[in-house]
């Protein structure tokens, strides 16, 4: 029968009380860290249109749209609530995906969650199940498919995944749900979004979509095809479900707002920068070396937010003025500043074989990337950071609870802030979603 398994039995059986300590304590981080990039991203352009078109184009009242005062269907919800988690590039990162799990995962389990007025400990194991399923999957995924295709493809499974452990769907009916999002999954060139960056982002919003509808259909008897966890050669990558939690160290939180390909350049100029107290008006020249991706990423001055965000060129400008990478510097307003517009002229981007190289032989395997970078200064002296690695896996609580402070203080007032901060760290406790989609709403 195609609903026995390991993977189905995970997440028909997941429950709070199963999880080791450490993977309790890193579900309530990555709340913690979702909905403070989430609720930032309702800044954004996208998070309004987004958020105009659920309300209108999947009307109802099962979940909140946060912080645009409006309601939808629990997909249509998903769906507007995912754009503004991944609207400023802010979004964790996790192994094997190749991109985001989170900005999919949290969104739907929470319109979920309030549609069915679960407790925290319900919402906490299906984002656990939602994200080990992720990795897994994405691991196939990318395995499987020969483009690189992007987070909202392998993310529909994972959320639909999610979604089946919250509604608690029979063994059939998960089955039914993850073949139903895998069929429906968008077919989403990572490499196109790149070249050309827009509010399409990954097709994040269409993943947590995609995940909720596949499990909605499968609870009312809507079947679905075999999934890719189902083939003799991925079988062995599910078998550890429940004994191993990948989402323990395998999570990558995000300091700045832009695509992680280009954090190394940020790392390794920053040091240059620091160590020799170097101005930005000293500067002449800065080449950055790096890895075919990131090489691929835009070249041109910006003009929208997802142009900023999809570049090296930019956000290491706004790092050497500001030393911070957030909304202030990746939003429309500040594209024209012309001092970051006149460091931005004197970066160049060049393919390194031996950061190639690196990144060859660990992609998707781990988070881990490189990069080098030469500043020229007008007095003539040439400064080499060497190769540099993307920073370390910092974050504890309270550096998120630091994030989250900054991110959620652009749009809330700080009392609600410290609220939601002290919800979030004891959401096992919460009877009832609402208590904290009412603060957000």
């Amino acid at each position: 029968m195609r609903e026995k398994g390991p993977a189905i039995n995970f997440i028909g059986g997941l429950q709070w009380a199963d999880l080791p300590q450490a993977t309790r304590r890193r579900a309530k981080l990555c709340l913690l860290d979702g909905l403070g990039v989430t609720l930032a991203g309702t800044l954004t352009e996208v998070s309004k249109i987004t958020a105009s078109y659920a309300a209108f184009g999947w009307r109802g009242n099962e979940a909140a749209i946060f912080l645009h005062g409006c309601r939808a269907s629990t997909a249509g919800a998903a769906f507007a609530n995912a754009h503004s988690a991944n609207a400023l590039d802010l979004d964790d990162d996790a192994i094997f995906t190749r991109g985001h799990p989170g900005a999919q995962l949290i969104p739907t389990v929470l319109a979920v969650g309030e549609e069915r007025c679960a407790g925290g400990q319900s919402l906490l194991a299906a984002m656990v199940c939602g994200y080990e399923m992720a990795i897994r999957i994405g691991r196939c995924w990318h395995d499987h498919h020969e483009t690189y295709q992007a987070c909202g493809s392998w993310g529909s499974v994972g959320c639909a995944a999610a979604a089946a452990n919250l509604m608690k769907l029979s063994p059939h009916g998960i089955s039914s749900a993850l073949g139903i999002a895998e069929y429906h999954a968008p077919n989403a060139l990572m490499m196109e979004d790149i070249a050309h960056p827009s509010m399409v982002k990954h097709a994040i919003g269409w993943g947590a979509m995609t995940g909720v509808t596949a499990a909605g259909l499968a609870a009312r008897g809507y079947t679905g095809v075999p999934i890719l966890m189902e083939m003799e050669k991925y079988r062995a990558w599910f078998k550890d479900l429940g004994d191993k939690y990948w989402m323990d160290g395998g999570v990558f939180y995000k300091e700045w707002s832009s695509c992680a390909w280009g954090h190394a350049a940020g790392v390794a100029a920053l040091q240059l920068v620091k160590k020799h107290g170097i101005k930005p008006e000293e500067i002449k020249k800065i080449r950055v070396k790096t890895f075919t991706e990131a090489a691929a990423l835009f070249r041109d001055l910006p003009s929208t937010t997802e142009e900023a965000q999809f570049s090296i060129r930019w956000p290491l400008a706004c790092l050497l003025v500001d030393h911070q990478l957030g909304p202030e510097q990746i939003l429309e307003k500040r594209l024209s500043d012309p001092q970051v517009v006149n460091l931005f002229d004197k970066i160049e981007i060049v393919l390194d074989q031996e950061i190639d190289q690196l990144y060859r032989e660990m992609k998707g395997t781990d988070l881990r990337m490189h990069s080098a970078v030469e500043i020229t200064l007008q007095d003539g002296r040439c400064l080499d950071s060497g190769i540099v690695e993307r920073a370390a896996d910092r974050w504890d609580e309270q550096s998120l609870k630091d994030k989250f402070h900054r991110l959620a203080g652009y749009v809330l007032p700080a009392s609600t802030v410290e609220k939601l901060i002290e919800m979030i760290i004891h959401f096992e406790q919460i009877d009832d979603v609402s208590e904290l989609i009412g603060l957000i709403s």
